[in-house]
Parts: structure tokens; C-alpha cells; sequence
């Protein structure tokens, strides 16, 4: 039996100190989860991670088209990318982290749904700032090729549009970030994207200045450390076809 707790990687990285654990809770008949910490934060755990899958889930449902050219920001334990591929009509994934560790445990097998993302010749693992690629829409997501554009933008990378991993992104969820983002999509494309808080009124506005439809869908799941409910947020927007 493996040990109650193992830590699996550290890292130094220019948003602090990076940490993957595994470990078993003994609560939960010794489950066993992966965790990540950065910095003085708990970023992800495999526990929970349905509103990870809701945002592939739901913003994929919104993308009309047949054959799906699809972007991830933010690979984490890999579960929005994972729920993306299980969509037969996703044709190409790229999946954009900041963060080379995070792409190295997938390649060498330290997640479990590692082994799926590199398998699937669909998936593209693409070290880069999403939010820098997303203010440049000339050169955009894919290094190979420069502005090209994608059906569907899936986001999952800071806890909220208020709370964010790092100050240099919140220009993105504002009005001119949102508009740059936009120019990424084809028409009728969609941007979707997950935030531990509440439905956001004034994030909500600003992305109806910018595409056609949007709306904040409340995902609940159920947290067995808290015997309760909880709560996440998914936003859907999608662009004119015109």
C-alpha cells in the first residue's frame, strides 16, 4: 500500500513555490487524491473537480459546429482537458499552461489522467501565458500557427475574474481583455469559463458588451469533507455568426 502521504514534485516557479501531492484519506475509505499548492495557496484537488468537467461539459454543448478546434487555458490535474476529448466532435485540442511542471507530470505519468492526454493525438500540450497569448490576437494560441482561430476557448486558470492567480491578469476581464479574447473565436465561437465564486453581475455585463449571449450557470457538487453542497460558477458566452 502506497503511503498516506508522498510528495511528488517541487518546483520553484515565477508564481511561487509549486507542490504535487498524493495522498489517502482515511475519512473517505483512504481515497486516494492528488493535490497542488502554489505558493501560500491550495490550488486544485482531484476531489473535486465536476465543475472542472461542467466547463467542458457546458461550453462545448454551446459550440454549434461539427468538427471542433478547441483551446484549454490551464492544464491543472487535466480533468476540463480529459471531459473536452470525450466530445467526438472535437477534432484538435490545445491545451495552454504558464507552467512547464504542470506539463511535465502529465507527460511523465505523475496524474492519472496524464497517460489519456498524451495518448490522444488530438491533444496538443503547449507550454505559454494564455493570457498573454489571448491580448495578441495576430500571433494567438498555436505557435505553429499564427492567428489562427478556434470554435471554442475553455478557461480554467484563475479562482474568479476578482481573484487571480496573479495581478498582471486582471486586464483580461475587462471589457478590451474580453474584446481581444473574442478575436481568437470564429464566428458563433464560445468562450466558457469556471470560477469558485458566485455569479459575478459585473463580469456577466461586460461580457454581454462584447458577444451575442452569455450567462453564469451555478454548478453543485457535493463536498464530503463538509458533508454539504458546494458551489462553482461557469460562464458561457458565445460570439455573433455574423
Amino acid at each position: 500500500m502506497r503511503p498516506v502521504f508522498e510528495e511528488l514534485d517541487f518546483r520553484q516557479t515565477p508564481l511561487g513555490e509549486l507542490i504535487l501531492r498524493r495522498r489517502r484519506l482515511a475519512m473517505l475509505d483512504d481515497l486516494e487524491i492528488h493535490e497542488v499548492i502554489l505558493g501560500d495557496g491550495y490550488l486544485m484537488s482531484s476531489l473535486f473537480h465536476e465543475a472542472e468537467v461542467a466547463l467542458a461539459d457546458l461550453g462545448l454543448k454551446a459550440a454549434e459546429d461539427v468538427a471542433l478546434e478547441v483551446v484549454v487555458g490551464g492544464l491543472g490535474l487535466g480533468y476540463t482537458a480529459v471531459a473536452a476529448l470525450r466530445e467526438p466532435r472535437v477534432a484538435e485540442l490545445l491545451v495552454i499552461d504558464a507552467l512547464a511542471p504542470v506539463i511535465e507530470w502529465h507527460q511523465r505519468g505523475l496524474v492519472p489522467l496524464g497517460p489519456i492526454l498524451t495518448a490522444d493525438p488530438r491533444c496538443r500540450l503547449i507550454e505559454g501565458d494564455f493570457f498573454q497569448m489571448a491580448g495578441v490576437p495576430d500571433r494567438g494560441f498555436d505557435p505553429e500557427r499564427p492567428g489562427r482561430r478556434f470554435h471554442a476557448v475553455l478557461l480554467d486558470i484563475d479562482h474568479s475574474p476578482v481573484n487571480l492567480l496573479h495581478e498582471r491578469h486582471g486586464g483580461f476581464y475587462g471589457t478590451e481583455g474580453l474584446r481581444r479574447l473574442s478575436e481568437h473565436l470564429l464566428p458563433g465561437g464560445v468562450f466558457a469559463m469556471w470560477s469558485d465564486d458566485a455569479p459575478d453581475g459585473g463580469f456577466t455585463a461586460r461580457l454581454g458588451e462584447i458577444f451575442e449571449a452569455s450567462e453564469a450557470q451555478v454548478v453543485k457538487f457535493w463536498n464530503p469533507l463538509l458533508e454539504k453542497s458546494s458551489e462553482s460558477t461557469v460562464y458561457v458566452a458565445r460570439k455573433a455568426w455574423g
